[in-house]
């Protein structure tokens, strides 16, 4: 099939260093180049694919130094771009929420939509019933529960390349490991305060947005100065599959309604288990007792800081093998390319692809 990947063009494909939709992006598109379909990715200039790649834009905006820049008008460009080309596409992908839809009302059956953040927000609800006609992609079920009525074809959960993050079957360190952002909903402090609670050496590998520079000077950064507490700071792909696989265990102590949470498999790709909140997706991704534990309190997380140690680790890569691989995200993807491209409309009540 003649394929359309458009990607968020805030990070580079994949990115650089810290980023969720673009790096699922990259993942899907050369797994499907890997199983013989003809991909066009429109993203930054700077990505890296295996598909032919199309911009309008030669940097992701997050790491351009430039003063003044616009996101909208990046956007709007690339769109333009999209629209020139999209009859040469069996299927058009999206990734950028809602953007396109009044610039592809006319070809809204031929494209698809995965949704990749929350949408627990006001006016979402009214703008996905006004723009119905677009094929819907949820990353978890629970992240469709604010719009249960909208246009949904299907769930597909993420999947990654295990080839960038190898499984290590004993690992080197005994440490807690925190991978993401340093913010309110990611509760580094709760991580903090679990491995204080369990005695054990906690690393924190995260990038700090201009947003939550304020929350981190003044919640996290004293917090900082403990034995047991090391910040790293951001760390990039050819650093995680270490700082993941050495530690016994990942900490995502979230507290917000997670679309899905792409650092719990990547831990997973590395045989690490996962201790984690009781939010949003998490227990659509962590199987309890089996690739981790999902916890409800501060007693329960710190119980399961000695229990990951009964887990095992050959399993935990196993289940990822199974489940999150970019291979098997490509086949769900695929299946509903097909069913796009033949004008099969599906049901709207479609949960995870097969």
């Amino acid at each position: 099939m003649k394929i359309a990947q458009v990607a968020p063009l805030y990070e580079a494909v994949p990115p650089r260093l810290y980023g969720g939709t673009e790096r699922v992006v990259a993942y899907l598109t050369d797994a499907l180049v890997e199983r013989g379909h003809d991909v066009t990715l429109f993203a930054a200039g700077d990505m890296r694919t295996r598909a032919t790649p199309v911009f309008t834009r030669r940097q992701a905006l997050r790491l351009d130094d430039a003063p003044l820049k616009s996101d909208l008008a990046s956007h709007l460009s690339m769109l333009h771009e999209v629209r020139r080309l999209a009859d040469a596409f069996d299927v058009v992908h999206f990734h950028i929420d809602m953007l396109h839809f009044p610039l592809f009302e006319q070809m809204a059956a031929k494209t698809l939509t995965t949704l990749h953040g929350r949408l627990d927000i006001a006016d979402l609800p009214d703008t996905y019933r006004r723009w119905s006609d677009f094929p819907l992609v949820s990353i978890s079920n629970h992240q469709r529960l604010p719009m249960p009525e909208a246009h949904w074809r299907a769930t597909v959960h993420h999947g990654i390349d295990p080839r960038g993050l190898p499984f290590t079957r004993v690992p080197q360190g005994n440490y807690l490991a925190f991978l993401g952002r340093i913010s309110p909903e990611k509760r580094p402090d709760r991580a903090i305060e679990i491995a204080k609670a369990a005695g054990v050496p906690l690393r924190l590998a995260a990038k700090v947005d201009a947003v939550d520079r304020d929350y981190f000077e003044r919640v996290i950064r004293p917090l900082l100065d403990h034995p047991l507490v090391n910040y790293i700071g951001e760390i990039g792909d050819a650093q995680k599959g270490d700082f993941l696989g050495n530690a016994r265990a990942l900490l995502f102590p979230i507290d917000w309604p997670e679309p899905f949470g792409l650092v719990m498999i990547e831990a997973m790709a590395c045989g690490t288990p996962v201790i984690a909140w009781r939010c949003g997706a998490v227990p659509e991704v962590i199987d309890a007792g089996v690739t981790g534990w999902v916890v409800d309190d501060l007693e329960q997380a710190v119980a399961a800081v000695e229990a990951v140690e009964s887990l095992s680790r050959e399993t935990v890569r196993s289940v990822f093998e199974q489940r999150f691989t970019a291979r098997a995200m490509a086949v769900r993807y695929a299946q509903l390319y097909w069913q796009i491209a033949s004008g099969s409309r599906g049901s709207s009540r479609e949960g995870i692809a097969a």
